[in-house]
């Protein structure tokens, strides 16, 4: 089974998410500086049959892609226009709001979040065209320092 690495690059840090097209499934959604995500890429393609990395093409898409020159399959950049302004609607239908915190504005639920994972996760679900799931375990809002 192969998997797609989806990177919404930033100058400081990137979104990242490793996911099976096949399973239509997310196994990884982190957020991670971006000096240290050629190593992240370099160690998970040693561990993963990755086919495929999607970079969106905003912000140091140049930069990154050349930082990734040692990946020998298919790397390709693609459109993320509004990506992080999407990010918040998706993430309360990956989050949803229960219970009493109806009553609270959803504004204030991700006021502090950082969104750069969910941001990738659209640009692949955009450039896959369906729609992923997560992976039971996944913590989307994991950090590496």
């Amino acid at each position: 089974m192969s998997k797609l690495i989806s990177i919404d690059p930033g100058k400081f840090k990137c979104g990242l998410v490793l996911a099976e097209i096949s399973e239509k499934k997310v196994h990884k959604a982190i957020i991670l500086k971006s000096e240290l995500l050629e190593d992240y890429v370099r160690n998970l393609n040693i561990y993963e049959d990755i086919s495929k990395i999607i970079i969106g093409n905003g912000t140091t898409s140049n930069e990154i892609r050349s930082k990734l020159d040692f990946f020998t399959k298919e790397i390709i950049t693609f459109e993320e226009k509004n990506t992080t302004y999407r990010a918040k609607e998706r993430y309360f239908q990956l989050f949803p709001i229960s219970g009493l915190k109806f009553l609270i504005p959803r504004e204030v639920f991700i006021l502090n979040k950082n969104l750069d994972a969910i941001s990738a996760l659209i640009i692949l679900e955009d450039y896959c065209k369906i729609k992923f799931t997560l992976n039971q375990n996944l913590d989307f809002k994991t950090w590496l320092k």
